[in-house]
């Protein structure tokens, strides 16, 4: 699977086959969030902690990673944008053209 690790503002458990996984990967892209991809399936650690429990999101901050709150899968893509923002993923938009750009965590 495709990562951008090296400017990843959110990781994503996934795992192959996972509709759900790609419903929410496909709906970060069109946001144009930073995303790391990390199969759950190729890591016993992700395995044993997370199994069956995909998506997951992860934000990464100088302290870690921290996991977010699951977003509703039948969320929109515009939706999803301001549950990232309240979770402070992503910065408020201003102006109706604006995306709201990544700003890093401040705390874990």
């Amino acid at each position: 699977m495709p990562s951008d690790s090296a400017t990843a503002a959110l990781v994503l458990l996934t795992r192959r086959g996972c509709c759900l996984c790609e419903g929410l990967e496909e709906k970060l892209r069109l946001l144009q969030i930073p995303l790391e991809l990390r199969d759950v399936d190729g890591d016993a650690v992700l395995q044993a902690r997370y199994g069956l429990e995909v998506p997951v999101l992860l934000l990464p901050s100088e302290a870690g990673e921290r996991e977010l709150p699951r977003p509703s899968p039948r969320l929109s893509a515009q939706a999803l944008r301001r549950w990232l923002q309240d979770q402070g993923v992503l910065a408020e938009a201003h102006g109706t053209g604006d995306r709201g750009d990544v700003f890093p965590a401040t705390s874990a």
